[in-house]
């Protein structure tokens, strides 16, 4: 009985490790690929649920301190081996990771990594500027050990004092509904979600439906609950979750940018989990049996250390490569053979061997034994303690690390850009309520007093191209023309974007002092209908509408669709392709917008790719977002455009 119970669950996580991995490698096409971690939620509140269930009734009591110590011993040693081999290779290899490391080294021991990604601003989303990080997936360790630490807490309480079973399931269910409607109150939409996606309160419900089918649902009481007949419903149930499961998990429906995920999408999702697994524990029907096979218990029982390096071999992987976009089936192959072999040889060194604390100690001193007796015992720990003390030195070291000075400049440039930006359009907004008052007035006045009008609704800088005052003069090496930069003076501009127009847009307000600029990092093109929508509510969307977006992920053609109705016909929609090579989409989002072009006469496709993919003296490290020389050639390559296909000049 206890093997069946095994091998099916480690099915339902095998299913859980492929969405995963699918989801990392290749997020246009599995957008919700990531719901693999409510899989692990549920099936964490359910066996550690029914456990403690297990025990109150058949003893009466539940063994906490037994219960951290099979936790520590079977958790903490692939984990710790895990942060220090990953700190020993940004020791030697990639050291602009070094900052902050004794922090998330200490977070990830202490189980509050969450929280500090919460309060350290560190989007599960945004992989560009200071974010590539390959720690940032183990925010669920982090729920997990919160979990076991208070859990069992939890449960002495509900038994204590709600005591029916009834009565307990009703208070999971009810906590779990809570923390759902968290979730959907906290989410605001074209804000960051980290808060809500790294919240163990906004996380529970997962947790919290398997822990309510725990008491429903206890494992040592299914034999002989259900007939043959019963076997049949469960098989039809089975179907119906699994395909609802596998419609969510692979579909853009749930894309965490947007927002259904957050509005009762990923609760239906751990719904359809719970009902599943309580399926695949039952003793009748087909499911146990059907996941149960050599792939899918090769898979699950490998899930833990899948799970752990599948971000540190990424992240790792593609810093190495700068033209993943020209070779994504091959690198994607590569990255999952090597995430495979790196979880076998560690399942092998700390799941199928129990390190005790004698053994090491025997290990270490024969290690320094002299003379050196050479055997693959000595060998494999003096492997170990060279890992460790590199890792270590690392962690110990770190706080003298400053963040990488390229990387530095870049997140600073961004934020102090933030700051500005609600100054710099309000004061833009000013200008093009000024020049529209202007006009309207001129337009009845004789041509003489009409003249007058318009040379004094001028910028105090800008005048007629043959005889006036030349403005910013220093951008004309970036190869943009004084009639150009006069005649951008007026252009009117609703700007759209991501972290690289965010880095650039003080330059571009510089450049075009009537334009509305609304760009931050992690954005994605879903979003864009609902800001431009909200621009002509309140009657600021202009006649040229500028959108950089794609950076982040591909867009469809409906989004597109979406768009270009709210900008109508008579506005001009400008549109910035991309430069993000160590990404799958880049060729897809450029292709796409260039066939666009053929469908709506008023899409313009401005062609940064093809200006700057070959400079790379104009990017930072990420090879996507332009320092400060490509901040430069970024803006005035843009304004020239504009200008050039609105006609302005």
């Amino acid at each position: 009985m206890k093997k069946r119970y095994i091998t099916g669950y480690a099915g339902l996580r095998a299913l859980a490790v492929i969405g995963v991995i699918l989801y990392h490698l290749d997020p246009d096409h599995f957008g919700g690929g990531y719901l693999g971690v409510p899989v692990f939620l549920v099936l964490t509140g359910y066996l550690i649920t029914d456990q403690i269930m297990a025990a109150y009734r058949n003893q009466g009591y539940f063994d906490i301190k037994s219960f951290y110590h099979r936790r520590f011993k079977r958790l903490y040693p692939p984990l710790i081996a895990m942060l220090w081999l990953t700190s020993a290779y940004i020791v030697l290899f990639q050291r602009n990771l070094l900052n902050k490391l004794y922090q998330i080294v200490a977070c990830n021991l202490l189980g509050v990594y969450n929280w500090w990604q919460i309060f350290n601003g560190q989007s599960y989303f945004e992989r560009f500027a200071n974010n590539e990080s390959p720690f940032t997936h183990l925010w669920t360790m982090a729920i997990d050990w919160q979990f076991y630490l208070l859990w069992p807490l939890v449960m002495a309480l509900l038994v204590k004092f709600a005591q029916k079973r009834r009565n307990i399931f009703w208070v999971l269910v009810g906590l779990s509904v809570l923390s759902a409607l968290e979730m959907a109150l906290l989410f605001r939409p074209g804000q960051d979600t980290s808060r809500i996606y790294y919240g163990t309160d906004t996380r529970f419900f997962s947790l919290g439906l398997g822990s309510a089918m725990a008491v429903l649902w206890p494992f040592e009481e299914l034999d002989n609950r259900f007939t043959q007949k019963d076997g049949v419903i469960l098989n039809w149930t089975g179907l119906a979750t699994l395909f609802g499961m596998l419609l969510l998990m692979f579909s853009p429906l749930m894309n965490a940018q947007t927002a259904f995920p957050y509005y009762g999408g990923m609760f239906i999702f751990s719904f359809f989990v719970t009902v599943f697994a309580a399926v695949i524990a039952s003793p009748v029907g087909i499911w146990n049996r059907l996941m149960t096979n050599p792939v899918f218990n090769w898979l699950g029982s490998r899930s833990y250390e899948i799970y752990l390096y599948q971000f540190p071999v990424m992240i790792f992987f593609e810093s190495r490569v700068s033209d993943l976009a020209d070779h994504v089936t091959l690198y994607r192959v590569i990255e999952i053979v090597l995430i495979l072999l790196i979880s076998e040889i560690t399942y092998r060194l700390f799941e199928k061997r129990r390190y005790t604390s004698e053994g090491i100690r025997y290990n270490l001193t024969k290690l320094f034994q002299w003379p050196v007796k050479l055997s693959k015992n000595w060998l494999k720990t003096a492997a170990f303690f060279l890992v460790f003390l590199i890792g270590s030195s690392g962690i110990i070291f770190s706080p003298l690390a400053k963040a990488d000075n390229k990387d530095g400049a870049l997140i600073k440039t961004i934020n102090d850009n933030s700051k500005q930006q609600a100054e710099m359009n309000k004061k833009a907004l000013e200008l093009i309520k000024s020049s529209r008052k202007a006009a309207k007035k001129s337009s009845s006045k004789k041509s003489k007093q009409t003249s007058k009008a318009k040379t004094k609704t001028k910028s105090k800088t800008t005048k007629s191209k043959s005889g006036g005052k030349k403005v910013n003069q220093e951008f004309e090496k970036y190869g943009i023309s004084q009639a150009d930069l006069q005649a951008a003076q007026k252009l009117q501009v609703t700007a759209i974007g991501d972290s690289v127009m965010a880095s650039s847009s003080d330059i571009l307000h510089q450049l075009l002092p009537h334009a509305v600029i609304d760009a931050t990092v992690s954005r994605q093109a879903d979003v864009a209908p609902q800001l431009l929508q909200s621009y002509a509510q309140k009657g600021e969307l202009q006649d040229n509408v500028l959108i950089g977006l794609g950076t982040n992920g591909p867009f469809t053609d409906d989004e597109v669709k979406q768009i270009m109705q709210i900008v109508g016909p008579k506005r001009q929609l400008f549109w910035i392709n991309v430069v993000v090579p160590t990404r799958s989409w880049q060729n897809q989002v450029n292709q796409q917008l260039q066939t666009l072009t053929k469908k709506y006469k008023n899409l313009t496709v401005i062609d940064w790719y093809g200006y700057a993919h070959s400079q790379s003296s104009w990017f930072y490290d990420d090879k996507t977002h332009p320092n400060n020389v490509g901040q430069n050639y970024y803006s005035t390559y843009i304004v020239k455009e504009m200008v050039r296909a609105s006609g302005s000049n």
